[in-house]
């Protein structure tokens, strides 16, 4: 896919006043690895302190809304006007992040997302940041938490260096939410959660200072780490907080087995990406894979004569079964890579690709019309378990 026709996922990052969204974002550009991040950050207030502690890193990167909640915009249109000016391919970005007013509705950001006409822009996921410190109060202050909650994709729990085991053990399982819930301090969150850092050899110009800096943050000290629980020139490995499961097969998959995991994929699952090989059911291509949270999306494309033909898929979460999700995946793979498929055996996976035209710039509103309608549902009125509903069964 050439730059022009690239789509950029879009990232909502939400929380209450004080989270710290900030603070993860401005790790997150410390911490991207020679990423290229956009941001639109929504202060509520006429001085806008959060865009410019963003701006100072990204610059022209930043469309700031100051003053005012995007999310009660009448339509998508106006957060299409910013988009626009991030997606453009001069501005050669990776990932573009959206931190929403403490005072925002994510659902309503959310749906206005997936109604984007911008056929450059590409769901990547709600996160909600919660400061485990103040979570009750939180509550009780603001009882719609458990709606964001029931909504996210990702669950970041922050703060967590001030609360004691015990009651951190406590509040995880009041959090009532089947998304992946990742615990922090100082927002100190690995990227990868979040999307692919661009490898060393892709990166522009000369070595950045943040692989000096082997993406140490602020404020390291000299002090006894054992004992020393404050000091953050030291921190645990980002990566501690969540699991992943690497899985590869010389052997097609089997699409009605792969739809049929997909739809019923465990709590905890945050993300799947990777290449899928279908075999006879598609000889000519290769699926890439791009999940969040509920949302699916395949991007086929053709074989090459130097690629190796194969399967291989990572899937990112907390708290999931690693060696289950192995074993189903492994039960995916077809019985015989010969025979010929049903001639239906792709309409499950088709109903999750984009129409070609439509990659190529036209609209992107109707190349999901089933899975923004179920999705967009599903955020406006979230089932009694707190969570979306599931993807529509695999026709055929």
């Amino acid at each position: 896919m050439n730059s022009a026709s690239k789509q950029i996922p879009v990232l909502v990052l939400a929380g209450f006043l004080g989270s710290g969204k900030t603070t993860l974002l401005n790790h997150l550009l410390r911490a991207c690895r020679g990423t290229r991040i956009g941001a639109i950050v929504n202060d509520f207030g006429s001085i806008e302190i959060d865009a410019m502690t963003v701006a100072g890193r990204l610059g022209d990167s930043t469309v700031s809304l100051g003053n005012g909640c995007l999310c009660c915009a009448v339509d998508s249109s106006e957060l299409d006007l910013y988009l626009d000016r991030l997606t453009r391919p001069a501005a050669r970005l990776d990932v573009i992040v959206i931190e929403a007013s403490g005072l925002a509705e994510p659902q309503e950001l959310v749906k206005m997302l997936l109604a984007s006409e911008n056929p450059r822009v590409m769901y990547g996921g709600l996160v909600e940041v919660v400061d485990a410190a103040e979570y009750d109060a939180t509550r009780a202050r603001h009882p719609e938490i458990e709606r964001h909650l029931a909504i996210a994709d990702l669950v970041v729990l922050n703060k967590t260096d001030r609360v004691e085991e015990a009651e951190l053990a406590r509040l995880r399982a009041s959090l009532g939410t089947g998304a992946a819930v990742v615990e922090s301090s100082y927002g100190q969150v690995d990227p990868e959660l979040f999307f692919d850092p661009k490898p060393i050899t892709e990166r522009i110009g000369q070595l950045a200072f943040d692989d000096l800096l082997d993406d140490q943050e602020p404020g390291g000290c000299a002090e006894d780490h054992d004992h020393h629980t404050g000091c953050r020139g030291h921190r645990p490995h980002l990566h501690a907080g969540y699991e992943s499961v690497a899985f590869t097969s010389d052997v097609p998959l089997d699409p009605r087995r792969l739809m049929a995991f997909l739809d019923t994929r465990p709590e905890g699952l945050y993300r799947i990406k990777g290449f899928v090989d279908f075999g006879a059911a598609d000889p000519r291509n290769r699926y890439g894979v791009h999940a969040v949270g509920r949302f699916l999306r395949f991007h086929p494309e053709p074989w090459t004569g130097e690629r190796e033909r194969r399967t291989e898929l990572v899937l990112i979460g907390a708290g999931i079964d690693a060696p289950a999700l192995e074993r189903r995946l492994a039960a995916c793979v077809t019985e015989d890579p010969h025979e010929t498929p049903a001639e239906h055996a792709m309409w499950g996976v088709l109903r999750y690709v984009p129409e070609p035209e439509q990659d190529e710039g036209a609209a992107e509103q109707n190349d999901r019309p089933e899975q923004d309608e179920q999705l967009s549902r599903d955020v406006q009125e979230p089932d009694e378990a707190g969570e979306f509903g599931e993807l529509t069964d695999p026709v055929g």
